[in-house]
């Protein structure tokens, strides 16, 4: 498994003083995600709960339901070769088998599936390709949370945020029962990756659709989060920054309970307040 952290040297300037110091920084490497042996896509992440971002990117994207849907995950020798005609294991190509009966995706040319860790759906052909319908949505769900319980998750992510405490250059993202356990912290360069480890998690613990919970995101609530939280059957989406006009759309649309802004004991409820207790 590749390091989650580096070291290099910076030269540390204020206004009294210039310092020749190390620095430790969050590592960025490309996973190349393989289904059945067939590439699909390429994201930059930090290393690190692997094998559940791609089974969550996997889930969001609306390739598998269940955790029955694959019948294995492994890391593939050969994608690296050092000269002396023997593979090796590079830890950044991961290869998903599927069930038989679960049809393998369309690599079509028109939805390229490479993403960035500033962007979970570049390259999508049209806003109308990632309008996914999921097996396990939301607006039935009879959660109620708190705003107390709300106000604490913050705090408790960010005690969950080992790596970003040494770097400051992660994303989180924290499962919470509605009770405000903390289920799973995820971190990750890529704020899309971070909920598809979480989500991932979810899958491998058989605990799809996540019902009952609460997803918190370190950053804004953007269109690609909000679907994944839906996509895997989360009722309630908080983030501690803005949302967008289209996460809030499809929020709405999904019957998700969306929280934003959520700083101390103020945020802001854009939809489903109803499962928001004073």
């Amino acid at each position: 498994m590749g390091r989650v952290t580096a070291r290099r040297r910076v030269r540390h300037v204020t206004a009294d003083d210039t310092v020749a110091r190390p620095e430790t920084l969050v590592v960025e490497e490309p996973l190349e995600i393989r289904v059945n042996a067939v590439p699909l896509t390429v994201t930059m992440r930090t290393p690190g709960s692997d094998i559940e971002l791609a089974q969550g990117f996997l889930l969001t994207e609306g390739l598998i339901a269940r955790r029955d849907d694959i019948l294995s995950v492994r890391y593939c020798r050969g994608a690296t070769d050092d000269g002396s005609g023997f593979s090796q294991n590079s830890y950044n190509v991961l290869d998903v088998t599927l069930a038989p009966d679960v049809p393998a995706p369309d690599v079509d040319p028109t939805r390229n599936f490479y993403t960035t860790s500033s962007c979970g759906v570049c390259g999508k052909a049209s806003l109308d390709a990632v309008r996914l319908i999921s097996k396990h949505c939301p607006g039935d769900d009879p959660t109620t949370v708190s705003a107390e319980t709300l106000s604490a998750l913050p705090g408790k992510l960010r005690d969950g945020q080992k790596v970003f405490a040494a770097t400051g250059g992660l994303h989180g993202a924290a499962l919470f029962a509605s009770d405000g356990t903390v289920l799973v912290v995820r971190e990750d360069i890529g704020r899309h990756n971070a909920v598809d480890k979480v989500v991932g998690w979810a899958l491998e613990q058989r605990r799809i659709p996540l019902s009952g919970t609460v997803l918190l995101v370190s950053g804004r609530a953007s269109f690609e989060l909000t679907q994944k939280a839906v996509m895997a059957g989360i009722p309630v989406l908080a983030a501690v920054s803005a949302p967008s006009s289209l996460a809030v759309d499809l929020a709405s649309q999904s019957g998700l309970t969306l929280v934003a802004f959520l700083r101390g004991d103020s945020m802001n409820i854009y939809t489903r307040p109803d499962r928001v207790k004073s």
